[in-house]
């Protein structure tokens, strides 16, 4: 029996695969949490097999996370799900110790498969994202490579965080770290985007796939 964890800011979404996921004899879900460090919570009281996890969310996000639970687990294995398949973000939670990505729009044929090659220490990616991934390696010496590729993990962390209108002591407070470190990493980013305000931040983040187009 395959344990799996869900984790999703989405209440629907982690219903609905939860119950779809029910009536499969191999898998059992054996938790569902909204955030990151919700997920890292659950593993260290239980640990699944695999884990469902969504990109982009609350607090330190879904790469983040993933790094983290590598790290502290290696053992556990986790499928990327998200409804974007743009880069940076694939490459980026692949980077950070994924064994695959499937979209929010996999069937649950598809879906079920991923969890079962993932289990089994495979990789697995959905059509659209082993087609992204095949753009971004031919077209990897190109100048039109993200920017963004110069930050540091943290400094990544943060601009996601900025992008997504968290407030400085939410963002210090999730990173750990003093307000007047965050302003040092501010600085860094910018100067590495060669950018000053917020604004700009945001607007380069969405350009280049790390924000949110909504």
């Amino acid at each position: 029996m395959i344990k799996v964890l869900l984790v999703d800011d989405h209440d629907i979404v982690r219903m609905g695969v939860a119950r779809m996921l029910a009536d499969v004899k191999d898998l059992t879900v054996v938790g569902q949490v909204k955030t990151g460090e919700e997920a890292i919570d659950f593993v260290r009281r239980t640990q699944p097999d695999v884990i469902l996890m969504d990109v982009q969310m609350p607090g330190i996000g879904g790469v983040e996370a993933t790094r983290k639970l590598v790290e502290r687990f290696s053992r556990i294995k986790i499928l990327a799900v998200s409804a974007h398949e743009e880069e940076p973000i694939p490459s980026r939670i692949l980077g950070a110790g994924a064994s695959g990505y499937i979209t929010k729009g996999t069937c649950l044929d598809e879906m079920v498969k991923a969890i079962r090659l993932v289990a089994q220490g495979e990789q697995y990616f959905s059509n659209e994202i082993a087609n992204q991934l095949a753009r971004n390696w031919t077209n990897r010496d190109k100048a039109s490579s993200s920017p963004f590729e110069a930050l540091s993990r943290r400094e990544m962390q943060m601009t996601e965080m900025i992008v997504d209108g968290k407030g400085n002591q939410d963002i210090a407070d999730t990173m750990g770290v003093a307000l007047t470190t965050l302003s040092t990493y501010r600085s860094r980013i910018y100067s590495k985007l060669n950018i000053d305000n917020d604004v700009k931040l945001t607007h380069l983040a969405m350009r280049f796939g790390v924000a949110k187009k909504e």
